[in-house]
Order: structure tokens, then C-alpha cells, then sequence
């Protein structure tokens, strides 16, 4: 799935909301006294292998009493399970001892000898062992801890485990998270009728499954449905009524039986329910359009991924549980269907009935890989090998479809034959939704997009494209990482998502060389780097637990992070096609199966294509185990150089620091040879340290070449200053990349306090001859985030000062910009970047030809073309003006082509005009005239100016429950609004005023690990700016 907008502002599929308590014990009518209610326990049967496997820590169990004083999660796991072993053999002991002994004490003898010291001493130690096992039999009397507490029984008496009570007041026979292994389904038979008057739907489904082992209960996912009948049918006997227990907080159902379901059994279990389509973004959820003629017109589509399958249909969510489908949905006739197959027959159930019966899918399919949409979409379509490719959309929008059809069909044949194993479908449909949360979703055989990532009009500049083909790379990359093989849990995400994000890019650089996705590859990077600095940040293979972790991991640690290692891994492998090739066999081997991570390093490692072998699984599990990365030294001692690794971390007060090293593929290029990739040399940093020799002739070094490395590196100051001086003599000594991760990697280091600021200024002295797009861009994104810490400040003194700063860097290079079509994707990302620069700071030029240019636009009533990339700019140089903001509106309202509609929705936000700032948050939280699919957007465009940001802090406190009501708890929407709002504080007032906002939200959002990234950004953006002020006061 790619979560990333258009305009790279982030946001993302919505995810479940919040529905497990994270702890059960805070949920009291669930909780049963045993003491008090030993009736309402029936004898259990022996465990089964489900109940004495692994679990994580963050289970609990429930028995009244425990966990009633406040303790860490993992004192109180730990501390209940001791003291309810301690209860349970005190006791056992106290009933089982006998009234009467068969010893009587003996008199003391009337004399006795004393003892030797030696004799004194072994008597005390042996006394010392004693209590030490009578203390540890007391607190555990046969205990083997699992992860659900202390649940395997000794011999001698069994630990009957506790489960939670269901809806109806019966125990329920689970009591775990993750799902037991008991039955696996083999196929799905759904039948869906959709109102789409009343909002409403139907369904029966029907499970075929097999038994793993013996078991007594059925346990399955299942969220809002109203089950109206259950039947179960064993082998070939005969099928039978069934009572289903539901456990709302973990969205679950059960079906118990008295005898057992023996290994190797088949059985059915059918399940006729109703329930509410959606009104979020998730499940099977309604959506709706205006038609050019400005009837609402409505839909029903899906977004399943993670966890909201279960809410369209009873099944076992979770990846590793996958299996074939067969659906069938039944329509109006003025409507059209689409689903994972092709259409294999329509019949006519009524005049005004129709039912769409899809063939059975012909591939084994994780539950959050299904998909169907009730739609009136107007398809065009081509054949690619074996395949039809279609492109659907709303009727009007049919024009913008060209472009994703072309791209998709050439991306597809592509990926055929980089993989070597043709895709499995005999279609691929593509469809535009336009009330659509994520970027896109990569749903087996129906990708679904927003239409900003899937529509473009034919006079789209290549900008505009190169966002659209990106996001169509992406999603049919997934079609073999992600859907062909599968992670076995969302912990390895990242095998997905940043897998399918280094296929986007690569498959791009030689499908569509046209579109230079280099640059935008690079800044992701960068990007990625800013996050996993932070403490707060995560291994990209990390454990989770709860449906609130499962939808965090949706993050750039598992996209750019995981995409950025593959990349590193493919430049340092000897043989040039050892990578593709042990991807190939990663494919082959796990096909239709689930992995982990060492099943792809494994893989990599198994395949010898040189002398030089390279242990893939040893090198890359440093990558994916521990979060972070590293921070490269540099020193130069005569002929020896000597390299040193560390963890970057930025937050060095109660920080968690990993003490693992990592295998660091280092690569360098130095002024005798820097430019051609045959000058590039490797060094593999293993240790803390690694020493090598070099000439001391070389004067300077230049490490992580092309930045294809995710590490940062410290020259010291004899190598900075070496590097400063050869760029001030001729800037092209280094390639464009290097350069912008020489400014990326300075500002990273003054940050951390590892250089000062005034080197970064020496850096920066080279600027006005710089004219390649990534070291501006980067250059020009590191300033302007100062520029917006003094604004946000009311360092006024000091923003004029770094306006004229910024001025004297770019001045010359903005001003000889042109205002006309540009073909080239480079030139039109650094044009847009520094007009969006020069008009923010108004830079009377800039605003000048912004004004004249919407001015034509507003006078031939839109049909003035504004080149795509100075679109924004133009549209944000409105809505500054009280007489073109409501013009800007009016065009808004009309709008539709969908790029530029969100251009325009911008620049409305972008506003100083507080009233104006406010009508659009809360319009946008209404979801009429602006989208609520929009609302990230909205809030990140607001928090960027003066006026708004205090404004969007407040209005995300005070609507909170109705934002998590949308996009739900955890989710990337509420990421991206989390950060958009807090990230530009750096005073000690909002940093106790967020902490204070987030502690008082508990289950509500208190343990979001955005929140806990928002309070160490604000840190340390206060601990930068207290540092560094003096410092800009002097050198501005």
C-alpha cells in the first residue's frame, strides 16, 4: 500500500480504529472472581497447543485483584503470574497439610558438643541453598512461563487458564490477540448484497477449513456484523446449528463444541449475517461522487489492509491465514461491479436485481488482499501478454485514464520479465475511488488509487505524471512482494512496503528514464535518515502486538528505511546481478507461501555469483534488528586512515542506545578519482573501528558515495574543511548526489551537536553556484525548517535575518527562473521549490508574476493553462489577497481535474486570515465542501504558516475524539496531523502543554509512538534553538 500523497505531505490508508483495551483488566464486567465464582467455570479440557504457545508480553490475565496498583507493563506481566502462582501454592500447601505428624520433637539432649567454625559454616550455607529452593518452589511450583502469563500445569495440579466472558455471558474460549493455529481455512464462499439506500449490507460466508490440530472451538475475526444464523457441517456428515460467541474488544468470534475436532478433519462453517456499510475509511464503506451535472451519485468500495476484513465479512485476518474466494455480489442494474477475478456470470435475480458471480480465485490470498467495489466506473482496457489491464473511473474522468493504462501496461510487461514469473491473473484492474484515504491499495488483481495518484489530463506536466506512474510502480510491485509471497505478521512489513518502494524507483530509472525519479529517491532518503534519529523511531523488523502498533508500522521506517537498505545492499554486492537473481529466488522458493525476513537474506546469501561472497543474512540482519543507523567518523593520521561507527541518535537523555554494531558497506571516492562510478571503493566497517591506507598525497575524502549508504558521516574538522574548500573551487567536483548529502549530513551533525552551526554556513558559502536540483532542494527544505522554528518563535529580529540569508544563497537563481512550460522533471522540481521559497518570503518578483499569472486564469474562467509545477505557487500568492481567495474557492468548488483541485485546496489553506483558517479545518472535519480525506493536507498546509498553526494545534486538541472517530488511533492520517501540528514547537510552555494533551488520553492515543516523536522533536527543536541563537545572532 503506499500511503504517500501526490505532494509528498503523507497521508495514508485508514486503519482500524482502536477496538482492544491494553489492559483487560481495566474491563470490569469481563472479569471473573474465581474465588467468588468457581460455578461459572466448567471443567476445562487439557490445553491445546494454541494455549501454551508464544504470546507477547502484553497479554494478561484475568483475575480480579491483579494489577491494581500502578507498575510497568512488564512488572505487572510479570508480578501477576508470580502472585497468582504464590496464591495457588499457598494454597495447595495449607489444604494438603495433615493435622497430625508422624514426628514428635524430641527432647534436647542434656549436653552436646559445640560445633567447629568449618563445621558452622557448611551448616549456614547449607541452611542458605535450602531457603533459596524452598523460596523458589513456593513462587513457582512448576510453572513454564508462556506469553499469556503461567499457564502449563505442573503434574500435580493443573493452572486452569482464565478467559475473557463474550457478549452474551458465556466464557469465551480465547483469550489471546493473534489468532489460534488450530484450523486453517482452505477457501471462502461469500455472498454480499449492498444497499446502497439505506447503507446497508448482507452476507453469507461460508468456510471451508482443515484442522491443524485436535481442538474444541473455532476462533475467528469478525467486527460489526449481527450473526443471524451459524451452521457447522464435519466432513461429510450432516450440517447442524451452531451458537457464536463474539469478544468485541479483540473483534473476535468462537464457536465451542464438546468433543473434539480431530487433525486432518474438514469442515464448513457458514455464517449469515447484516450489518452497516462504513462511514470511515475502512471495511466495506460507502463513498460518493458529484457527477458533472451536480447529482450526488454513491458507491460502496474496500480498504481491508490491515485489520478491516473482518469487517466486511467473518474471516481469519490475519496475513499467514491465506486461502482462495469465491464471491458473489448481488446489484441494481444501474450499477457495475468489480472484484480480485474476472466476472464469470450475471444472473438476474429480480427486474430490478442482478447478481455478479466471480471466478474463483486461482491464487492462495491473504484476507486483506480482497476486494470488491458497487460502483458506475467507466473502464478502458488493453491486453499485456495474458493479461487485460484496465483503467476504471467516474464517467467524466474517463479522459485522465490514458496515461495510468500506458504506464501500467509497460510497468507490468517489465516486472514479468525482471522477475521471471509472469503474474498469476489473467486481469489487473486499476480504479480511481474519489473519496479514497490511502495512495493506493494493492489489491490482488483491483489496485484501488485516489484519483490524484492514478488520473492525469493530457496537458499534465511531467511532474504530474512522474507522481502518478510512481504510485502505479509501487502498487504492481506488490503484486509479487506482498501478494505473491507474503509477510507471515506485520512485523516484517517492511518486506511489503519497502520492497514494493525500491521496485517503484528502480523499475522507473529503466521503464520511464523521462520522469528522473532519482532526485525524489534521494530525498526520501534523507527523509527516512531525519526519522530514525530520533529515539522514537523503530527497527524495521519490530515486534507488535496490538492493532495500534500493527497500523504504526505503516511509517517510513518500513518504506523509505526498508527501500533505503535495499538499495545499499544492491550497490555493495560483488556481482551485478546477485541481487536480482536472489530475489528471484526468494520469489520462486516462498511463492504463495509467507515469510520472514531471514528467508529473504537467506535467499540473497544463497546466490553465488562471484569469487567475492558476500554473507547477505549476516551483513543485513544489523539493518533490521535494531533501529538506527550509524554515524561513520572519520580520521586521517599520515597514510592511515581510520574509521569509527556509532549509533546517531539524537536524544541522548534516557535514550535507548542500541549496543549492537553494524556491517557497514562504506563506500569512498577522493580528489584524485570522485565522479566516474569506477572510482568507487568499499571497505566493510564490522567493528567499532577499521583502518585502511591512502596516500597522503589525497587530500580529501568523500564517503557514502552517491549516498547510497544509509549512514551519516563526520569528516572531523580537517576533513570538512577540505571538502568546503574543493567545493569552493569548483562545485562539480563531487557528483550532484554527494553534494546534497554533504549539506543533508552537516545539518544532521549540528543538530546532534557534533558541529557547530558556523560550519554549516561555511558549507553553504558555495550556494549561489550550485544550479543542480537535489542540493538546493535540500539546502533550500533545512533552511526554511529554521526559518520556521525563529517565525514560530517571534524571533522577528532574526527571521528578517535569515530571509535575507536565504536571499543571498538563491536570490540570483530564483529571479532567472522561467514562468513558461519547462519538459524537463529536474528543472521543474528546483523551479518550484525555489518560487514556493521566494513567493513564501515575498520576494516582490515572484509575487508579482504569481498575480499576473491568476490573473489570466481567473479572467478566462480556468481555461488559462498554468504550467502544473507553478501551479501551487500561483494558487498560494492568491488565497493571500481578500479578492481572490473566494475566486480561488469558486474554482475549487468546480473543479475537476484532480491534481490541480488539491493544488488549489493548498494554496486556500495556505491563508493568514484566522476566520479563513478556521472555516477550512472544521470544513474539512465536516467532510462538505472539502474532503475529509483531506484533512492531513489541510492541517500540515495551515501548521506551515504564522498565522495558523497555533490555531490547528488547538482544533486538533479539542476535536481529537471525533479525528480518531475518522481516521483512528495509530493510523498514518493521524501521524502525519500529530507531526504537521507539533513539530515546529521549541519552547517549554507547548512542550508541557502537548505532554500534558497526550498523557490525558490514554487508551485514546497516549501510547501512539507519534506522540511519543512529537515530544522529543519538540526537545529537541528547544535544546537546538537555546543552543544556536546566540550563534545566528552573530553570524546572520
Amino acid at each position: 500500500m503506499d500511503p504517500f500523497d501526490s505532494n509528498s505531505t503523507g497521508e495514508r490508508a485508514n486503519l482500524p480504529r482502536n477496538m482492544i483495551e491494553n489492559s483487560m483488566f481495566e474491563e470490569e464486567p469481563d472479569v471473573v472472581d474465581l474465588a467468588k465464582d468457581s460455578a461459572a467455570f466448567p471443567t476445562f479440557p487439557a490445553l491445546d497447543p494454541d494455549e501454551v504457545a508464544y504470546e507477547p508480553r502484553s497479554s494478561r490475565l484475568l483475575v480480579r485483584g491483579l494489577g491494581e496498583n500502578d507498575m510497568d507493563e512488564d512488572e505487572e506481566d510479570c508480578e501477576s503470574s508470580a502472585r497468582l502462582l504464590g496464591m495457588s501454592f499457598m494454597n495447595r500447601s495449607s489444604a494438603h497439610r495433615s493435622s497430625s505428624s508422624p514426628y514428635t520433637r524430641q527432647a534436647p539432649p542434656r549436653s552436646c558438643s559445640r560445633p567447629s567454625a568449618r563445621t558452622m559454616v557448611v551448616c549456614v550455607l547449607f541452611l542458605v541453598i535450602v531457603a533459596s529452593m524452598t523460596m523458589v518452589l513456593y513462587f513457582l511450583p512448576g510453572c513454564t512461563f508462556t506469553k499469556t502469563g503461567c499457564r502449563k500445569p505442573n503434574k500435580t495440579t493443573p493452572f486452569e487458564p482464565v478467559y475473557p466472558v463474550s457478549t452474551n455471558g458465556e466464557l469465551f474460549p480465547w483469550a489471546q490477540y493473534r489468532l489460534p493455529q488450530s484450523l486453517h481455512p482452505l477457501s471462502y464462499d461469500l455472498t454480499l448484497s449492498p444497499n446502497l439506500d439505506s447503507m446497508t449490507f448482507t452476507g453469507r460466508t461460508v468456510i471451508t477449513m482443515i484442522v491443524q490440530h485436535n481442538t474444541k472451538r473455532i476462533v475467528l475475526h469478525s467486527a460489526g456484523h449481527n450473526i443471524t444464523k451459524a451452521t457447522f457441517k464435519l466432513g461429510e456428515g450432516e450440517p447442524r446449528d451452531v451458537t457464536v460467541l463474539e469478544y468485541k474488544p479483540k473483534q473476535q468470534i468462537a464457536v465451542k463444541f464438546s468433543e473434539e475436532l480431530k487433525a486432518g478433519q474438514t469442515c464448513i462453517l457458514t455464517l449469515d449475517y447484516s450489518a452497516n456499510l462504513s462511514h470511515t475509511y475502512d471495511g466495506f464503506y460507502n463513498s460518493s461522487y458529484t457527477d458533472k451535472d451536480g447529482n450526488k451519485r454513491v458507491l460502496a468500495a474496500t480498504q481491508f489492509e490491515p485489520l478491516s476484513a473482518r469487517k466486511a465479512f467473518p474471516c481469519f485476518d490475519e496475513p499467514a491465514f491465506k486461502a482462495t474466494f469465491l464471491i458473489k455480489i448481488k446489484r441494481k442494474p444501474a450499477y457495475m461491479t468489480l472484484s480480485n477475478m474476472r466476472k464469470a456470470q450475471t444472473t438476474t435475480l429480480s427486474s430490478d436485481l442482478l447478481q455478479d458471480e466471480f471466478e474463483k480465485t486461482s491464487v492462495n490470498m491473504s484476507t486483506y488482499l480482497v476486494a470488491f467495489i458497487v460502483a458506475d466506473f467507466t473502464p478502458i482496457s488493453k491486453n499485456v501478454s495474458e493479461t487485460v489491464v484496465s483503467v476504471y473511473s467516474v464517467p467524466e474522468k474517463k479522459e485522465h485514464t490514458d496515461y495510468a493504462l500506458d504506464t501500467a501496461s509497460k510497468l507490468l510487461e517489465f516486472y514479468n520479465n525482471f522477475f521471471e514469473i509472469t503474474y498469476p491473473l489473467k486481469k489487473l484492474d486499476l480504479v480511481a475511488i474519489p473519496d479514497f484515504l490511502a495512495g493506493a491499495m494493492e489489491n490482488w488483481g483491483l489496485i484501488t488509487f485516489r484519483e490524484t495518484s492514478l488520473l492525469v489530463g493530457k496537458q499534465s506536466s511531467t511532474l504530474e505524471k512522474q507522481v502518478v506512474a510512481s504510485v502505479i510502480a509501487h502498487e504492481l510491485a506488490h503484486q509479487w512482494f506482498g501478494n505473491l509471497v507474503t509477510m507471515s505478521w506485520w512485523n516484517d512489513l517492511w518486506l511489503n512496503e519497502g520492497f514494493a518502494t525500491y521496485m517503484q524507483y528502480m523499475s522507473l530509472q529503466i521503464v520511464l528514464p523521462k520522469l528522473d525519479i532519482g532526485n525524489l529517491f534521494l530525498a526520501v532518503r534523507f527523509r527516512a535518515l531525519d526519522k530514525d534519529a530520533l529515539n522514537s523511531s523503530h527497527a524495521v523488523s519490530t515486534e507488535v502486538n496490538t492493532p495500534e502498533q500493527v497500523e504504526e508500522m505503516f511509517d517510513s521506517v518500513s518504506y523509505e528505511k526498508g527501500a533505503s537498505i535495499l538499495l545499499m545492499l544492491n550497490a555493495s554486492l560483488p556481482g551485478e546481478q546477485q541481487f536480482r537473481k536472489g530475489i528471484m529466488l526468494y520469489l520462486k522458493t516462498f511463492s504463495g507461501l509467507n515469510t520472514d525476513t531471514d528467508n529473504l537474506w537467506n535467499s540473497l546469501t544463497q546466490v553465488e555469483v562471484s569469487t567475492q561472497h558476500l554473507n547477505v543474512s549476516k551483513m543485513m540482519s544489523s539493518w533490521t534488528s535494531q533501529k538506527g543507523f550509524p554515524l561513520v567518523t572519520v580520521s586521517r593520521k599520515g597514510d592511515e586512515v581510520t574509521l569509527t561507527q556509532e549509533h546517531f541518535l539524537l536524544t541522548s537523555e534516557n535514550a535507548t542506545r542500541t549496543s549492537s554494531l553494524w556491517n557497514i558497506p562504506v563506500t569512498y571516492v577522493n580528489d584524485s578519482c570522485s565522479l566516474d562510478p569506477r572510482c568507487r571503493q568499499l571497505v566493510m566497517l564490522e567493528t567499532k573501528s577499521e583502518s585502511f591506507k591512502l596516500p597522503e598525497s589525497v587530500k580529501w575524502l568523500k564517503l557514502n558515495y552517491r549516498n547510497t549508504g544509509f549512514y551519516i558521516v563526520d569528516y572531523g574538522d580537517e576533513g570538512w574543511a577540505a571538502l568546503i574548500d574543493a567545493l569552493s573551487k569548483n562545485v562539480s567536483v563531487l557528483t550532484h548526489e554527494d553534494r546534497a548529502s554533504l549539506i543533508h549530513n552537516i545539518f544532521a551533525l549540528s543538530r546532534l551537536d557534533r558541529v557547530s552551526f558556523q560550519h554549516v554556513l561555511n558549507l553553504l558559502n558555495y550556494m549561489p553556484n550550485e544550479t543542480e536540483t537535489s542540493p538546493v532542494t535540500e539546502a533550500l527544505l533545512q533552511l526554511n525548517n529554521i526559518y520556521q522554528l525563529l517565525d514560530k518563535r517571534q524571533e522577528q529580529y532574526l527571521v528578517a535575518r535569515m530571509k535575507n540569508y536565504i536571499m543571498s544563497l538563491f536570490g540570483s537563481l530564483m529571479d532567472n527562473q522561467t514562468w513558461t512550460e519547462e519538459e524537463s522533471v529536474s528543472k521543474q522540481e528546483l523551479r518550484s521549490a525555489l518560487l514556493e521559497t521566494a513567493c513564501g518570503l515575498k520576494r516582490k518578483n515572484c509575487i508579482q508574476k504569481a498575480k499576473a499569472l491568476f490573473k489570466q486564469y481567473a479572467e478566462s474562467n480556468g481555461t488559462f493553462r498554468i504550467p502544473g509545477d507553478l501551479q501551487q505557487v500561483v494558487f498560494s500568492v492568491a488565497a493571500q489577497s481578500d479578492e481572490d481567495w473566494p475566486t480561488l474557492l469558486n474554482f475549487y468548488g468546480h473543479a475537476t481535474y484532480d491534481s490541480e483541485k488539491r493544488k488549489m485546496l493548498r494554496g486556500l489553506a495556505s491563508t493568514q486570515d484566522v476566520r479563513r483558517i478556521v472555516w477550512i479545518l472544521k470544513a474539512g472535519l465536516k467532510g462538505d465542501p472539502i474532503q475529509t480525506q483531506e484533512l492531513p493536507l489541510v492541517t500540515s498546509t495551515i501548521c506551515n504558516g504564522f498565522a495558523g498553526y497555533l490555531f490547528a494545534w488547538d482544533f486538533i486538541q479539542e476535536n481529537w475524539d471525533s479525528l480518531i472517530e475518522k481516521f483512528h488511533v495509530g493510523s498514518f492520517a493521524m501521524q502525519t496531523i500529530v507531526k504537521s501540528a507539533t513539530s515546529q514547537f521549541s519552547t517549554k510552555a507547548h512542550l508541557d502543554q502537548v505532554q500534558g494533551f497526550f498523557s490525558g488520553l490514554k487508551e485514546r492515543g497516549s501510547q501512539m509512538r507519534s506522540a511519543r516523536e512529537a515530544l522529543e522533536t519538540i526537545r529537541l527543536n528547544q535544546q537546538w534553538m537555546d543552543k544556536n541563537l546566540p550563534m545566528l545572532q552573530r553570524y546572520l
